[in-house]
């Protein structure tokens, strides 16, 4: 008998069936807390809190320490837009809860790289001489001709950023990222790609941009397109002021798988029902989790890879055809006779 005086046994006195399940249901509840409180008991608060970010790891196949950077990239991001969102989802549109879309925004979203755009822009504010950006320029034309992203080009030229904005005012920086967005950006944006963005919003879907560029450049592109908000690398904030070190990764290659997941977690998303959108086989981490992953103007290596795994492909580029009518070298003498005819027009106003 238990302290109800019920039997658990149904074969023993005249207990009906409901009053034997409540009885075992009782007795099980009761089991679980011995193991819990008794047998088993937790270590201490750190192993539980080890012991939450590996379940939770497990489920989107990453190391915990891997979850938990991402984690802190995207409660990084929530922090810097003092919101999880940046845009109120449309009133009129019935929202689908657990489904994303999530896409790069170097030469997926824009054309060019917004990492360089960014620069040039510190540059123009005095935030640094020409001479010490001139490398991070001979990288955007490289990437502009060739169409394709190089790693260790992201990431030096993302350091040197990190340490231009070292002691400079949080609120002075994203003034600067809105006059770069409006006056540079927002007139480089793929038609198609926005296109793309808004069936997904007009689904009642959420819509997220991941970029290795800095989080308040992101997230103030997510504002102006009207998108749900943006994961970027994080730059850390002390009293207003940038330290001049990150938080939490990266967001580049295996950076954004990491702050997806995280970000699934928290907005409780069906990453099989989720989309991805990306240029660049840096980025097959973050395509290769979702359950429908696009190669949008594609680099060699990721339209390779797009067409073995059956991914759809969409290029929206002509800069190829181009130089396969005109000639590399034909496009580049036209590249710096406009530049030149433009140096000298402001020299003539000037005079």
């Amino acid at each position: 008998m238990n302290s109800n005086n019920v039997s658990l046994d149904p074969f023993d006195g005249p207990n009906s069936p409901s009053e034997f399940l409540a009885a075992w249901s009782t007795s099980r509840g009761n089991l679980r807390h011995f193991f819990e409180d008794r047998a088993l008991p937790p270590i201490d608060e750190q192993s539980q809190r080890a012991a939450g970010e590996a379940a939770v790891a497990e489920a989107f196949g990453l190391d915990p320490a891997d979850f938990d950077s991402g984690m802190t990239s995207v409660s990084g991001a929530f922090e810097a837009a003092s919101a999880r969102a940046v845009t109120t989802p449309d009133p009129d549109i019935p929202q689908d809860h657990t489904a994303a879309a999530f896409f790069d925004v170097d030469n997926t979203l824009i054309q060019g790289a917004s990492i360089i755009v960014f620069a040039m822009g510190l540059a123009k504010k005095k935030y640094f001489k020409f001479s010490e950006i001139a490398p991070v320029a001979y990288k955007q034309v490289k990437f502009r001709l060739t169409g394709s992203e190089n790693a260790n080009d992201v990431a030096e030229g993302r350091q040197q950023a990190l340490e231009f904005i070292k002691g400079r005012d949080v609120n002075e920086l994203v003034e600067l990222c809105e006059e770069i967005v409006d006056t540079h950006m927002s007139d480089k944006i793929w038609p198609g790609t926005k296109e793309l963005a808004d069936m997904h919003l007009n689904a009642g879907q959420q819509v997220w941009l991941v970029s290795a560029t800095p989080v308040q450049l992101a997230q103030i592109l997510a504002r102006r397109f009207g998108f749900t908000g943006a994961l970027g690398t994080v730059a850390e904030v002390k009293d207003g002021k940038f330290t001049g070190r990150l938080v939490g990764d990266i967001l580049h290659g295996s950076g954004k798988r990491h702050a997806v997941a995280a970000l699934a977690a928290v907005e409780q998303l069906d990453l099989r029902r989720c989309t991805a959108y990306s240029d660049s086989i840096n980025d097959l981490p973050m395509l290769s989790m979702v359950g429908t992953a696009v190669a949008v103007n594609p680099d060699a290596k990721l339209r390779k890879t797009a067409t073995q795994r059956g991914w759809e492909v969409r290029d929206y580029r002509n800069v190829r055809k181009a130089v396969r009518k005109f000639g590399l070298p034909a496009i580049i003498t036209a590249a710096f006779s406009t530049g030149a005819w433009r140096y000298l027009g402001k020299s003539k106003k000037k005079a």
